[in-house]
């Protein structure tokens, strides 16, 4: 009750106004719940796609000039790894001030954090104008983006899942992942326009740094929308009784370094295949054939719809199977896909559409079950912590230097060698899956 009469007192002020809005006899429903976590991890996937693709089609020219394309843009791969590097220590932080100021306050800080070093890049000069301090500073921002990220986490699925009826567990733990193929679609959406409509050298000039001015108006709302329901009594509730309340990370880390471990683990299918479809196959396309990426992009975006369908089936599905039915036999056909699909890359305009469309396929009812499948093994006072740790683990190990990683070994080896590493995250999740047999039982 103290930390929550804290969080109240120093609450922000577009905390206290969206607590207004809520104390106007407007009762907020499940459905609200679920479009404010999807508009806030939208703004948060729309932000990562963002720095993906200018990691391909802007980054290498703009920040690494000394250096030739594939140089380049393992370079640019190189910088997309530190803001998962950076993610846990943003989490202790922002954990603090959560702790002493509220959980209003961390999103407002952590969001205009992240808002504010994705519009810092939109400013970024070129090594040709001020030599190394142009990729030193795109690194700051992007551990600033980091930084940001592990400060953003908020519950809300935590919430979401635990107003959720025992058997539409499936359907609600979906609904914040829809946030990626949509994210993707409205960054991709931009990209492909200024790439299509300017001359390459206008949009390396200046044509590329717009989709990073959208992004502070895309967080400002989503700010909002998250706050409404931070303000709301159903989550203060949930605070008060500690399901919603951080708790230190390190102690946390101690008691349930099982759970953490094998929650880690388990989404790695996934989550090595949502960068091999997402960043991946741009960086391939581009360096090889030397195209501006601009047909690709449209693939994509046909390719995230296929996503988002996908992540709905699976929400059917697990509830109709289980969640750990549906992690597993996906991960079994994402094992199947590794073995002939990354050589389709090379196999012309259709050849590159089949990649696509079926690893999105696969990849939305693999990511729909991903999120939080350890949560609810977790006691009621590391819940909130715990989910934040293992999403970390989870998104550093899992994919945080795939896109480096892939392109290393589509290059130097082969793009077999891309589905052996893919692999390997399907292994490390049935293990997972085997491991702990308690996931075999139905959620209660």
């Amino acid at each position: 009750m103290a930390n929550g009469s804290i969080a109240t007192a120093n609450s922000t002020p577009l905390e206290r106004d969206a607590r207004l809005v809520n104390t106007r006899g407007h009762h907020i429903r499940p459905g609200e719940v679920a479009i404010g976590v999807i508009v806030g991890r939208t703004s948060e996937f729309f932000d990562f796609f963002v720095f993906a693709i200018a990691s391909v089609l802007v980054f290498p020219t703009l920040a690494f000039g000394f250096a030739d394309r594939l140089t380049g843009t393992l370079y640019s791969f190189g910088m997309f790894a530190l803001a998962f590097a950076a993610r846990p220590f943003g989490t202790l932080l922002f954990m603090w001030v959560d702790r002493n100021y509220g959980r209003g306050t961390k999103l407002t800080i952590a969001l205009f954090l992240l808002g504010g070093s994705t519009i810092a890049m939109a400013f970024l000069p070129a090594y040709t104008q001020i030599g190394m301090a142009s990729p030193a500073l795109l690194g700051l921002f992007r551990i600033g983006q980091g930084l940001a990220w592990g400060g953003a986490w908020d519950g809300l699925p935590s919430l979401l899942a635990l107003d959720a009826p025992r058997n539409r567990r499936g359907w609600y733990t979906m609904i914040p992942q829809l946030g990626a193929p949509l994210g993707l679609l409205v960054a991709a959406g931009l990209f492909a326009f200024f790439r299509s409509t300017l001359t390459p050298q206008d949009f390396i000039d200046w044509g590329w740094r717009y989709p990073f001015f959208v992004v502070f108006a895309i967080n400002a709302v989503a700010l909002f929308a998250r706050l409404r329901i931070v303000a709301t009594p159903a989550f203060e509730r949930a605070f008060e009784s500690r399901e919603l309340q951080p708790s230190p990370a390190f102690s946390t880390m101690f008691a349930e370094w099982r759970t953490i471990v094998l929650g880690a683990f388990a989404p790695l299918a996934s989550f090595a295949l949502f960068h091999l479809v997402t960043v991946f196959p741009l960086s391939w396309v581009t360096v090889e054939s030397g195209e501006d990426g601009t047909r690709f992009l449209l693939i994509e975006m046909a390719a995230a719809v296929v996503g988002l369908v996908a992540i709905v089936a699976s929400g059917l599905l697990a509830d109709r199977v289980g969640r750990r039915m549906v992690l597993g036999v996906s991960a079994i056909l994402i094992g199947a896909y590794s073995g002939f699909a990354p050589q389709l890359l090379d196999a012309g305009a259709a050849g590159q559409i089949a990649y696509m469309f079926g690893g999105f396929a696969l990849l939305g009812l693999a990511f729909g079950q991903s999120s939080g499948v350890v949560n609810d093994r977790f006691p009621t006072h590391h819940r909130y912590t715990g989910a934040a740790i293992v999403a970390n683990a989870a998104w550093f190990i899992g994919a945080g230097f795939a896109p480096l990683v892939a392109l290393l070994l589509a290059v130097h080896v082969g793009l077999w060698a891309v589905g052996a590493y893919l692999l390997s995250g399907v292994l490390c999740t049935l293990a997972a899956l085997a491991i702990n047999t308690e996931w075999a039982k139905p959620v209660e």
